[in-house]
């Protein structure tokens, strides 16, 4: 179930901005290592365009408008701990939806809840997440989801690595999703305001193709 987009200028403006506010950090000489142990070439926060007003607007605004174009029938909006939780209030404010948010495990204490806020029974959800790398945080939110007897409908995100392996689960958890900016995009971008070098870019193409191994 491969990700979706269909306004490429968009895709570039928001890739633009995360770069110019360096929610997107790119160092290929200086590998990151990511909390899975993978070496990587970029790092993605994009926690960081909530302190930006004029972006924050911007991708509030397109993810609502992906929301309302690719899952019109949407109940409730779902944030993902802990990074889609602002940004799926923003855009449930936007759509005047109800709001819910998930955690990665049921609360450790008081009602123990997983899922915070109300949640009916047979509601249609659509997650918001701020990044895609395997999905596997974003599905497992969407398990919470199901097992509390409400339906996944989509999952809508700020950006995605594109990696084959996230469409692949995405596929098996038959849940459709779009994104609004990509890593090829932002490569792109990249290149064009002198962020990397053409030989950069042969690093960091090969990165996506295999960051399992990349680095090893």
């Amino acid at each position: 179930m491969e990700w979706q987009n269909d306004n490429t200028e968009a895709a570039k403006h928001i890739a633009a901005k995360l770069l110019e506010i360096q929610a997107i950090k790119l160092n290929p000489d200086n590998p990151f290592t990511w909390s899975s142990g993978w070496k990587s070439p970029i790092y993605c926060d994009n926690r960081l365009s909530l302190s930006h007003p004029a972006i924050r607007t911007y991708i509030k605004k397109a993810l609502a408008e992906a929301v309302s174009k690719r899952f019109p029938d949407a109940d409730v909006i779902a944030g993902v701990a802990t990074a889609g939780v602002p940004q799926g209030a923003l855009v449930a404010d936007l759509l005047d939806l109800p709001y819910v948010y998930v955690r990665s495990k049921p609360k450790g204490h008081g009602m123990g809840n997983q899922i915070e806020g109300e949640l009916a029974k047979g509601a249609k959800v659509v997650l918001i997440e701020d990044l895609i790398s395997t999905g596997g945080s974003s599905l497992k939110a969407g398990e919470a989801v199901r097992e509390a007897g409400a339906e996944v409908i989509g999952l809508a995100s700020i950006f995605t690595y594109g990696f084959a392996l996230a469409d692949e689960n995405f596929e098996n958890a038959k849940v459709p999703y779009v994104c609004l900016s990509d890593y090829n995009t932002m490569l792109e971008v990249a290149l064009e305001m002198n962020y990397v070098s053409a030989k950069d870019m042969d690093i960091l193409k090969a990165w996506r193709l295999d960051p399992a191994v990349w680095g090893k």
